[in-house]
């Protein structure tokens, strides 16, 4: 099925570009790679490298730490782009998307589409050459299950938050990878935390933007009466496990008082404002309760890491 709207993306390959000038084209460019997702990335990539050599070694590495993040962010933002350029039809439909630089044609998609491809390949490249080989076999793992598994499910099953959340949780695992070469169980608990972090984050933004997805087609959210039992599954419930799951290395005595307070008390508000979301359903809760996933999980992982060193 992702094979469709790609087809269809190579037949717009000649939509006019408009005449900006060098600047605006550069930051377009920028706006292709997502910026603002790439760098929760990085921050992910980076605790799970961290974690990963805490205590293990004298002296931090810091030039495999960086080479980890820009391969990483590399094949982020060849994902995001070629996302953009799978979904293109679609993102035309959409307000929020509607202004985008491909669905814009401020940029023609044969030219996002071997942009995209060129970053995807020069970040799993340079994780193989600089990282570890898991490192970059988890990256290209990552890509291909985003764009060919999670891109066109978001058109068939609002179980497509799921199944993004496996890519979505791959950073920490990546970090970890190129810091060790292999998986512990370590990396497995951050990776649940990422995964379990994207239910309460994403359901708000399918709420509030849920009339833009049902133009574009895409089933991120239940009709009927099922609508209201998943918002409140997928909000309350995640947030529910997240806050158990955060409190795990607390418990196991992995961390100290500073990371067990601070994870029980931001654990505790992200389920208080998903429950209110889930309660209410309205646009004011939906954007209170992304806004208070936004600073979760950055915050929980710098606890993390603090109490760590």
């Amino acid at each position: 099925m992702a094979t469709e709207p790609m087809a269809a993306v190579l037949d717009l390959a000649r939509v006019p570009v408009d005449r900006v000038g060098r600047s605006s084209v550069w930051f377009d460019y920028w706006q292709l790679t997502k910026p603002d997702i790439t760098f929760l990335i990085a921050i992910t990539t980076g605790t799970g490298f961290w974690m990963a050599t805490a205590h293990a070694l004298p002296e931090f590495p810091w030039v495999p730490f960086l080479q980890s993040l820009l391969g990483t962010a590399l094949v982020a933002g060849g994902a995001a782009t070629l996302n953009q350029v799978i979904e293109l039809p679609y993102d035309a439909r959409m307000r929020r998307t509607a202004r985008r630089p491909l669905a814009s044609g401020r940029i023609a998609p044969l030219q996002g589409l071997g942009f995209g491809v060129f970053l995807s390949v020069l970040g799993v490249a340079y994780l193989a050459l600089s990282t570890t080989a898991l490192a970059a076999l988890l990256a290209a793992l990552t890509l291909l299950a985003y764009l060919f598994i999670y891109t066109p499910l978001k058109r068939v099953t609002p179980l497509c938050t799921l199944a993004g959340a496996i890519p979505g949780a791959a950073p920490p695992l990546i970090g970890w990878a190129a810091a060790r070469g292999t998986l512990d169980p370590g990396a497995w608990w951050l990776f649940a935390i990422v995964f379990l972090w994207q239910l309460p984050h994403f359901t708000p933004i399918a709420w509030m933007y849920r009339e833009d997805y049902e133009r574009a087609g895409y089933r991120v959210l239940p009709s009927g009466e099922n609508r209201s039992r998943f918002v409140a599954w997928q909000t309350i419930g995640g947030a529910a496990v997240l806050l158990v799951i955060g409190l795990v290395p607390a418990v196991g005595r992995l961390s100290g008082f500073a990371y067990g307070g601070g994870a029980l008390a931001l654990g505790g508000i992200l389920l208080f404002y998903s429950a209110t979301f889930a309660v209410r359903r309205t646009n004011v809760s939906a954007r209170q309760l992304l806004l208070v996933s936004i600073v979760y999980l950055p915050a929980l992982f710098a606890l993390l890491v603090l109490d760590k060193a």
